[in-house]
């Protein structure tokens, strides 16, 4: 296998874990371990590390390569960005799913649902219906332009989800988009999707005001 093909491997399974919320806010991503794990040298592990901070995934940091660590002012960016593409996205989604798509995405709902105080089994669930309703939008170039930011939207979830009134605004915010999505009602998803982005920006602020975000 040659070194452009282990960089691309690489870069999609780092990339799949990213989309899986299986890379936290304290974890750092390192070359030679992911060298040792995966079995191949350093270099295209570094390569598929660089990959990844250009499409915005991950930043370099100088102990490896982690989430964005973003400012109040360029998360508010992220969630103007949000507001623009995903009520789109999400219309088309209502459009054009199928009984497969809505069955992966009613399992992640189950799993946000039952998972009580553990934020973890929570965050895994609210990322689940995320991506399932993500591999449901046709458009691809649409599809990729949302997934790029999906570090940043990761950074603002791991800091409000320890807020149980954050937890239960989400959970009614993927109820009423997954009751658009069944319904087949564009308009309904589109601005179920524009409320919840609202929500979810009042619960990061709430958590910078109240000291819960630092």
């Amino acid at each position: 296998m040659t070194r452009s093909s282990h960089r691309t491997r690489i870069h999609d399974a780092l990339r799949s874990r990213l989309l899986r919320g299986e890379i936290g806010p304290d974890m750092r991503l390192v070359d030679h371990a992911i060298a040792a794990e995966m079995g191949v040298s350093r270099m295209p592990v570094r390569e598929a590390l660089m990959q990844l901070v250009s499409e915005g995934y991950l930043e370099s940091t100088s102990r490896g390569f982690a989430l964005p660590n973003l400012s109040p002012d360029r998360i508010a960016e992220v969630f103007t960005l949000r507001r623009l593409l995903e009520p789109h996205a999400v219309a088309g989604v209502a459009r054009d799913r199928s009984d497969g798509d809505l069955e992966t995405m009613r399992t992640a709902l189950a799993l946000a649902e039952e998972a009580g105080t553990d934020v973890a089994a929570f965050h895994r669930g609210a990322e689940g219906f995320r991506n399932g309703w993500l591999q449901a939008v046709r458009n691809t170039e649409l599809r990729q332009s949302i997934q790029r930011y999906s570090g940043q939207v990761q950074s603002v979830r791991f800091a409000t989800l320890p807020d149980a009134e954050a937890r239960r605004t989400i959970l009614a915010g993927l109820h009423a988009l997954h009751a658009a999505f069944q319904s087949g009602d564009g308009l309904a998803a589109q601005d179920r999707m524009l409320r919840f982005i609202y929500d979810a920006e009042d619960s990061y602020r709430r958590g910078l005001a109240t000291g819960l975000i630092a």
